[in-house]
């Protein structure tokens, strides 16, 4: 029995980073602080934008001004440490501290999800029940959405933390990521993972997957009403539900990639590179599609200058 007993000799790990070029890890150092407030500025424009004006107090703004507080916490979880890393040349991070930017990133992640799927909704309700939509998206309904999309993720992923705290890491202790995440340090630990690599992926899976399939019911509603439509309101379906088809896209191809479809282990490198996509680019390319492609927003900005 005493083979069973959980035991962790790991105090940190070591995250290998982008490179171990000091050169290069200056220079990355710079454009991805730039990154970062680009990031934290744009979406902090938005959030202010909805606030203000009251042009942008629908539900479909008030939704985007939650995915801006996701974008915004999601890159603060992540790139300050980054940025640390690059700038001392020592990717040492305790265990706990480890465990905690799992916890949150995950979350974050999974709020994200989920409100890519409330907002696919919402556009079908506003494209296909007009005349409905004002009743079954009131401020009640888009404070029951919202609260479940950010309450949701965090008790699941509470189920993934105990997965990874179950496990014995006796070493190695090397993370081949700028990041702590969840498969990589699984796969670092010394006993069986099996059935914790099971569970996370059954839940990973739901958890992806059936916003996905609202996603593209939603969607497919919102096409076969848009195609039926004689007049040009065609045009302004597509220009409101482009931008969101474009962030949906950007967000799930990396974490499919990352999460779902099984790979090698020497697909590691590969999966860094996919990695810097969704938490270097896609925050800061969320808040420029929005905003770039809305007249709303420019008539909003316009009117604060």
């Amino acid at each position: 029995m005493t083979e069973a007993k959980n035991f962790t000799s790991v105090k940190e790990f070591i995250l290998l980073g982008l490179t171990s070029h000091r050169k290069t890890q200056l220079l990355l150092f710079g454009i991805i602080l730039i990154i970062y407030l680009l990031t934290v500025l744009g979406n902090i424009l938005i959030i202010i934008l909805v606030k203000v004006n009251s042009n942008l107090h629908t539900p479909m703004y008030y939704f985007l001004s939650h995915l801006a507080w996701v974008d915004m916490c999601y890159v603060t979880t992540t790139m300050p440490l980054m940025l640390t890393h690059l700038l001392t040349g020592d990717g040492a991070i305790s265990f706990t501290f480890c465990m905690v930017q799992i916890y949150i990133a995950v979350t974050l992640g999974g709020v994200e999800i989920l409100l890519l799927g409330v907002m696919a909704y919402d556009r079908y309700l506003a494209i296909c029940c007009p005349l409905l939509y004002p009743v079954l998206m009131d401020k009640y309904c888009q404070l029951q959405c919202s609260s479940a999309c950010w309450v949701t993720p965090s008790l699941v992923c509470l189920i993934y933390i105990v997965c990874l705290l179950c496990q014995n890491y006796c070493g190695p202790n090397q993370i081949n990521s700028f990041i702590c995440e969840m498969p990589v340090v699984l796969k670092l630990a010394c006993s069986d993972t099996r059935i914790a690599e099971a569970i996370i992926f059954v839940i990973g899976g739901l958890f992806l997957l059936v916003p996905l399939s609202i996603l593209l019911t939603s969607y497919g509603f919102i096409l076969h009403s848009v195609l039926q439509m004689k007049s040009g309101g065609w045009r302004k379906a597509f220009s409101t539900c482009g931008s969101h088809l474009i962030v949906i896209s950007m967000f799930y191809g990396p974490l499919l990639w990352v999460y779902i479809i099984p790979k090698t282990d020497s697909a590691a490198d590969r999966d860094k590179q996919i990695t810097i996509f969704y938490v270097l680019i896609t925050p800061l390319l969320n808040s420029v599609i929005y905003t770039l492609r809305n007249k709303d927003f420019h008539r909003a900005v316009a009117k604060i200058l």
